[in-house]
């Protein structure tokens, strides 16, 4: 799976988990120069609190387009430090 914006591959990963729809990628697989932190913060009440990243191409960026759970609840466990991409974001097989 790839995580596309602006022309650019912003996470790639050969196995990302999938809840509610949305592809998590594993930390490892970012592009790390395209995200910067943000500081906002929402709750889901079954995952926990998320964080949340802008990205950016150095011309461009996009508030709040990426969202991890660094300390899920233990239903979500498997998605600790997974990012998601909102749908400006084109995730591509």
């Amino acid at each position: 799976m790839k995580a596309i914006w602006n022309g650019l591959v912003l996470a790639e990963s050969d196995h990302t988990e999938l809840v509610e729809g949305n592809h998590y990628f594993p930390p490892e697989t970012l592009n790390r120069d395209c995200f910067r932190q943000s500081d906002r913060h929402t709750t889901c009440p079954w995952k926990g609190v998320a964080s949340y990243y802008d990205i950016t191409d150095g011309r461009e960026t996009v508030r709040n387009a990426a969202w991890y759970y660094p300390d899920p609840k233990p239903a979500a466990a498997n998605i600790r430090d997974h990012v998601a991409f909102y749908g400006m974001v084109k995730i591509e097989k």
